[in-house]
């Protein structure tokens, strides 16, 4: 049992005036940074103030710069010296362009810092279909830069789309609020892990800048010890990312463990918030050995050693990645389940099937995710770790079918509105289970040896992550968007763009399956003029899928400015989050409630009944029965 004292916020210290905004002031105060760094690493060690090694050192000075002038220091390192806080956190959306404190606000910056990469890294992948509509097709100039635009869109999307945008924009959002907590544990810790982010994205979208690099999104060495110094800018830009996720890993789980509001047991808990709780681990305990893999290649070329070099053990950066890599994908699809977990019971008017094994899938996907990670590596691997990774990949199946049977079962027998969220669950349901029964001759070695690097891997790898994940986001944004704006979306453009967006994904990946069985590799920009005309197939339901997220991108944008008002609680739900008022006041509730039952009764005899006590404003309890 966890309890939370009622605490007031005390009003913000007085906006002094300042000659430079935030943004502007933290670019000035990179760019002096990146120069001293640079200046003093070229004039010390002789180096070129371009090169490697300068980059690294300015790199580093650069971001603590950036962190420093977008609102670190006047907010919050001035105190380390005894200096009073001296900071305006903004109102209206001057707010989102500074250091925040407001879990809300720095929900909002990562969502739409993520959209807004998913757009771009989006377009990256349509410069790639356009160069594989034929064969023989010479789009781009060089093959290295077909491979860099590869593995830049790769990059992108992982790092900075799927690793983010529900953790980071949902989970910040809506973990307070789900759990009765007036904000974030730590609230400053929030507000400066997400200005690493703009940081790590601008890092990477530099990268093409200084030759670029295409070594895919897993940066295997030795092939980037050969790369231009593009490479250097992945590393980094990743690094930054990475420790952006480790930052609001422990805000959340000291959130979750100590801010629950009384009643809230961990019986209770929200599944989504069990989901985060859960990411939240994988990100504490394995993005650092991503980060040290990543440390140890710049070091190679950079300082002369030679971990994963021809003397040293190139293997070694695949098992440490990989390490971080198969706990990584569970980190972009447990959000994404917990999410439609949410959105399941409240459209389809049924209780939430087997919470408790859905918690103990989450909880078995948690333990046993990184035990499976050689399954990526069966072609680089001593044949003795074959059958023990055949067997761990093979069985974290089970608890992922929990979370698949917990869907299904609160599907059986509903009572469905399909408005725009359910049916984006519904197709990530569907999309997720292409990728989970595809998933299963990837796990088993005589397969996997022929179709490893091929675009079934390809086809597969979407359909989990877009599949999975993307269309969980969409349906979390068009679950969530009344609660975040205060107005409501257009449904009849919601429900085109599911259409639109569902089979257009699926005449897309769908045909990349056959692609890879009969031969067609990946990260290779030609191919034999057989597979020609799927290809050109493929390409095509590309663009149009490209284009099916203009209407979303439309949507929102108007509904967000003249979209009529939105009720407290559009849908009916029952968790804590439409209780409160849409868009939420800054401290989320009038004073702490209290949960007096579970938060998925639909549909039963006590279906009446509110599963918590929200106190109204002045401190008088109401709810319990409505």
């Amino acid at each position: 049992m966890s309890a939370q004292t009622a605490t007031v916020r005390p009003e913000g210290p007085v906006p002094r005036a300042r000659s430079l905004p935030p943004v502007v002031k933290g670019l000035v105060w990179a760019a002096v940074g990146f120069g001293i760094g640079a200046g003093l690493t070229a004039a010390i060690g002789g180096k070129a103030f371009l090169s490697e090694e300068a980059i690294v050192i300015g790199y580093a000075l650069g971001l603590i710069g950036w962190l420093l002038g977008i609102g670190a220091w006047d907010a919050w390192v001035r105190t380390w010296f005894g200096l009073p806080e001296n900071y305006d956190e903004g109102t209206g959306t001057a707010r989102y362009w500074r250091f925040n404190t407001d879990h809300k606000v720095v929900g909002i910056q990562y969502l739409v810092t993520s959209l807004v990469v998913f757009l771009l890294a989006g377009l990256l992948a349509m410069l790639i279909r356009l160069e594989l509509f034929a064969p023989g097709l010479n789009f781009f100039a060089t093959k290295t830069a077909y491979n860099t635009t590869v593995s830049l869109h790769g990059t992108l999307m992982i790092f900075a789309v799927a690793a983010l945008a529900i953790v980071g924009g949902f989970g910040n959002y809506f973990v307070p609020l789900l759990i009765g907590a007036e904000d974030m544990a730590y609230p400053k810790l929030n507000a400066i892990s997400y200005w690493f982010v703009p940081a790590g994205v601008l890092a990477l979208l530099a990268a093409p800048l200084l030759g670029g690099f295409d070594a895919g999104w897993t940066g295997y060495p030795p092939l980037t010890l050969m790369n231009p110094s593009g490479q250097v800018l992945y590393y980094l830009g990743v690094f930054t990312l990475g420790v952006s996720s480790i930052l609001g890993a422990i805000n959340i789980i000291a959130t979750v463990v100590f801010l629950r509001a009384p009643g809230l047991t961990w019986g209770r808990l929200p599944v989504f918030v069990w989901s985060m709780l859960a990411v939240s681990l994988l990100n504490l305990l394995f993005v650092p050995f991503a980060g040290i893999a990543g440390i140890m290649a710049l070091l190679d070329r950079t300082a002369g050693t030679a971990f994963f070099t021809g003397q040293g053990n190139p293997v070694l950066y695949q098992d440490w990645f990989w390490i971080f890599g198969h706990p990584e994908v569970y980190i972009l699809i447990l959000p994404a389940f917990g999410l439609i977990l949410e959105v399941l019971p409240v459209f389809g008017r049924r209780p939430l099937y087997g919470y408790r094994w859905a918690v103990a899938g989450i909880v078995g996907i948690t333990v046993l995710s990184a035990a499976v990670w050689r399954h990526h590596m069966f072609t680089t691997v001593p044949m003795s770790s074959w059958v023990p990774f055949l067997t761990t990949t093979e069985a974290i199946s089970v608890p992922t079918g929990l979370l698949f049977l917990a869907a299904l079962g609160t599907l059986w027998g509903a009572r469905i509105r399909f408005k725009t969220p359910m049916l984006f669950a519904m197709g990530m349901l569907f999309n997720f289970f292409i990728g989970g029964i595809t998933g299963i001759p990837l796990a088993d070695v005589p397969t996997d040896l022929h179709l490893q690097d091929t675009f079934f891997v390809v086809a597969h790898f979407h359909y989990t992550i877009m599949g999975g994940m993307v269309f969980a986001l969409m349906a979390g944004l068009y679950y969530w968007f009344p609660k975040m704006t205060g107005r409501m979306y257009n449904e009849a453009w919601g429900k085109v763009n599911f259409w639109w967006t569902f089979l257009a994904y699926n005449a897309t990946f769908l045909p990349m399956f056959w692609l890879g069985i009969n031969g067609m590799n990946r990260r290779i920009v030609d191919y034999l003029p057989y597979l020609g005309d799927l290809n050109r197939w493929v390409s095509v339901a590309a663009f149009v899928l490209g284009a099916s997220f203009i209407v979303p991108a439309v949507n929102f944008a108007v509904s967000w400015v003249r979209g009529p008002a939105a009720a407290a609680n559009p849908w009916q739900g029952k968790t804590l989050e439409w209780q409160v008022p849409s868009p939420p006041p800054k401290e989320n509730f009038p004073a702490v409630p209290e949960v007096v039952a579970d938060f998925y009764g639909y549909g039963q005899a006590h279906a009446g009944m509110t599963p918590a006590r929200v106190p109204a404003a002045g401190g008088v309890a109401a709810g319990g029965h409505d």
